[in-house]
């Protein structure tokens, strides 16, 4: 499957990057603070931004969606990252501050089953999985559908985050659109109370957990799952297909989302891998240094466009063409004059 960069769009991007560098001398530092999901792509838009623009310093630091919100509502950082911003988020995201997609990704359910490296999941199975439905893994539910796998009399380990994390949001509100079960019981939020299981901090956590334990199973991003090899099954989507987690299949996801303000909890496409999300900037819509305001827009402009060739080799998912020109749209609105009828 071919990404899609718009070519002219991030040629004009980097154009304006470089224009305002030939007129910017001083060094100009960003500080943003936020979502961990995004962090190691974040950090290579820095270094590649760095040397085509070594008079801007921009430093991010992965503390938190909330915390990164707060920071910016407070004023303590110039941007945030955050991988919620739907109005049932509990840190509200405040006036005044626009949010603008950056990238996107997909969450996988990482297992421990000794030999067993091919598996798929219905979309009850995984419901029933963490609702505590399912307590083995050779479950008819599951077995049923995977006839060419001897699965073990092995009692099932589901493994949460024990602490709030957007991809605990985007996981709990999938799970919550496919099942009413599930959203009567647990429901969609950054923590939930689950009813069984054990709980790591972070991905870290989560993953040392599945990894240590035969026949857990937990959730993380795909990126993470990746680099940490961890085995996930495929993950039977809307239209009834089994899906494996990729770039490819994420994209398929994102792609035909026409909103930024939110993420898609079903995709319907064929192709589609059920559990995706973006993680959004969050950016102030006026900045009082306007050198500050300009050199931000340089660094937001090339990670929308020319750093997005980055996201794939990380295990990220690029934005789509249509996002692209959404996010130039509201980049633009950032520090605009009004006009004299506003």
């Amino acid at each position: 499957m071919k990404f899609f960069l718009l070519i002219p769009i991030w040629i004009a991007t980097l154009f304006l990057v470089m224009a305002a560098f030939s007129s910017t001398e001083k060094q100009i530092f960003l500080q943003g603070i936020g979502a961990s999901f995004p962090s190691p792509l974040y950090q290579r838009w820095i270094a590649e931004f760095r040397k085509i623009r070594p008079d801007i310093e921009v430093n991010y630091q992965a503390i938190g969606s909330g915390a990164g919100i707060k920071g910016l509502k407070r004023n303590v950082v110039d941007f945030a990252a955050s991988d919620v911003i739907a109005p049932e988020e509990s840190v509200a995201i405040p006036k005044g501050i626009v949010t603008i997609p950056a990238i996107g990704g997909s969450i996988v359910l990482g297992y421990n089953l000794p030999g067993i490296t091919s598996l798929k999941l219905s979309r009850k199975a995984y419901t029933d999985i963490f609702l505590g439905k399912i307590t083995c893994w050779n479950d008819p539910n599951i077995a049923s559908i995977n006839r060419e796998v001897v699965l073990p009399n092995l009692p099932v380990l589901v493994v949460t985050r024990s602490d709030g994390s957007g991809t605990t949001f985007a996981f709990t509100r999938h799970l919550s659109a496919i099942s009413q079960d599930f959203k009567k019981a647990i429901g969609a939020n950054k923590s939930v109370a689950w009813p069984i299981g054990v709980a790591g901090k972070g991905n870290d956590g989560v993953t040392t957990l599945i990894k240590q334990i035969p026949g857990a199973i937990g959730y993380m991003e795909y990126s993470y799952a990746v680099s940490s090899k961890v085995t996930f099954p495929k993950l039977q989507n809307k239209s009834g297909n089994f899906v494996r987690a990729t770039p490819a299949s994420g994209y398929a996801a994102l792609s035909s989302v026409s909103s930024s303000e939110d993420s898609p909890t079903d995709p319907d496409g064929r192709e589609d891998y059920p559990i995706v999300t973006f993680s959004w900037l969050l950016l102030h819509r006026s900045y009082e240094d306007t050198e500050k305001g300009r050199a931000l827009k340089a660094f937001v402009g090339y990670a929308l466009t020319t750093g997005q060739s980055f996201a794939t080799q990380l295990g990220y998912v690029p934005l789509s063409s249509l996002m692209v020109k959404k996010t130039q749209e509201k980049l633009i609105s950032i520090n605009k004059p009004r006009s004299v009828t506003e």
